[in-house]
């Protein structure tokens, strides 16, 4: 299944909007930030790994970074979509970037389309 990130939003708004609060959110982000770096250092070989499925652990700890990351964008009513397409269209401007993300995604639809 394929989720939208304004459903994940809504979502998370859903859960968090009568106990979670910025701090407490930005607390966990953090600390799901450092299970990412602790994953990706096992990966590099900078720490000892058992036999364990680094992807899935990675991919896990990334899962939870943007839990966190989008609740926070949720509870502060940001359209974490619209911020992201944005800053995309700014950042491929500033670096000199031949596309950008939205031109990618109707790019990518109208072939899909075809």
């Amino acid at each position: 299944m394929k989720i939208l990130i304004e459903e994940l939003q809504e979502y998370l708004y859903d859960y968090y909007i009568n106990g979670g609060n910025d701090q407490s959110l930005f607390m966990k982000l953090v600390e799901e930030i450092g299970e990412v770096a602790e994953v990706l250092n096992k990966k590099a070989g900078r720490k000892h790994v058992e036999d364990e499925d680094l992807k899935s652990q990675l991919g896990n700890e990334l899962a939870d970074v943007i839990h966190y990351a989008v609740a926070i964008a949720a509870l502060n009513d940001i359209d974490i979509n619209d911020i992201i397409i944005d800053k995309d269209k700014f950042s491929s401007i500033k670096y000199n970037h031949k596309h950008n993300l939205e031109q990618f995604i109707l790019g990518r639809r109208l072939n899909k389309n075809k």
